[in-house]
């Protein structure tokens, strides 16, 4: 990976893709391993556009599908890598991207479903 400036901005870029980059968690947590701010970041963003996706279709119950997706990613990220995770910054950032998926999902289907009736309300939960 280089950084690459251009207009008095860093971009961090990879030298080469690797297909396992989403369900890599061996890679050494470092602020300086460029590989390892990548993961994270993207990481980081696909959760937090999962949340605005669950928003705008489920509508409801955004956790719940959070939950899910988190389960199915940890799963297959076991089956791919061949071994369970125990690195503990690998699950600070899966649960730090879970809550970030689930607070700004449910606030957005919250404050766009108000005045459908058919929405739940929190009273019921």
């Amino acid at each position: 990976m280089r950084w690459h400036s251009q207009a008095k901005r860093s971009i961090p870029r990879l030298d080469h893709f690797d297909g396992l980059i989403p369900f890599d968690f061996k890679t050494k947590p470092a602020e300086s391993n460029s590989k390892y701010l990548v993961n994270l970041l993207s990481l980081e963003l696909t959760y937090f556009c999962s949340g605005l996706l669950f928003a705008a279709v489920v509508r409801r119950r955004v956790w719940d599908y959070g939950f899910t997706v988190t389960l199915l990613h940890v799963l297959i990220t076991s089956l791919v890598m061949l071994e369970f995770p125990m690195v503990w910054q690998w699950w600070l950032a899966l649960g730090s991207g879970l809550f970030l998926m689930i607070c700004n999902g449910q606030l957005i289907a919250y404050f766009t479903c108000q005045g459908d009736q058919t929405y739940a309300s929190f009273s019921i939960y």
